[in-house]
């Protein structure tokens, strides 16, 4: 799974910024991969179950470099965050009818991230009418801790539907393209990475993503009457 983030509250300081975005971003990340591999097991598969993985603890999840070290100093040096989690493994021959069943265990985790950033928005809009009762004092930074997480896991929904493998979108992709041809797909997989950073740097990646990702934020600020 791949995180980018726009980080948007220019007035906050770096700590207060880790402090806003540590929780919602901790969750995103935990509860995507889980949404995987509980997915997974339900389908027969337990890889993720035997290697320790079907645990809401982000340890677990937390890759070294690609969660805490590339988003901090991009953080620290820039407003876009680029990150990544460690992938629940999976195995498709475990499972009874394994193209359609991957396809739904790769789905899981953009699904996931949507309910999350509903999730988010019920908490932003609890912590606004609770605003009188705080005097501010707790509510403003739950307030910015709902936005962030709406803007996470919206993002990371959008992204991961991309239909370039490993995306959630590929894999999805894959399991409805003839045989032959989602094995061409797959070659591409190495280079995603790299694919990813160009779309990035050129503003392709921002063109692609930029319309669906702010009508899904709309509708839940609409949906929970957040400005």
């Amino acid at each position: 799974m791949v995180q980018i983030v726009d980080t948007w509250r220019m007035e906050l300081t770096i700590i207060q910024k880790i402090v806003v975005w540590a929780l919602p971003v901790l969750f995103a990340i935990t509860l995507h991969e889980v949404a995987h591999g509980w997915v997974a097991s339900f389908f027969g598969d337990q890889t993720a179950r035997l290697s320790g993985r079907l645990t809401l603890n982000p340890i677990k999840h937390i890759d070294p470099i690609g969660t805490v070290v590339v988003p901090l100093l991009m953080l620290t040096v820039s407003n876009f965050i680029f990150g990544w989690a460690k992938p629940v493994p999976v195995d498709g021959r475990n499972m009874r009818h394994p193209r359609r069943d991957l396809a739904i265990v790769a789905l899981a985790g953009p699904a996931s991230n949507l309910v999350m950033a509903l999730c988010w928005g019920g908490v932003a809009r609890l912590a606004l009418s609770l605003q009188h009762v705080s005097e501010g004092w707790w509510s403003i930074p739950l307030i910015y801790m709902g936005e962030a997480g709406i803007m996470i896991n919206v993002v990371l929904a959008v992204l991961n539907l991309i239909p370039l493998p490993p995306l959630d979108g590929g894999r999805v992709l894959q399991s409805l393209l003839p045989p032959r041809t989602a094995y061409h797909l797959s070659m591409i997989e190495p280079y995603s990475f790299f694919i990813l950073v160009l779309l990035m740097v050129t503003g392709a990646l921002s063109f692609i993503m930029g319309a669906p990702v702010i009508f899904l934020i709309n509708l839940i600020g609409n949906l929970f009457g957040l400005a």
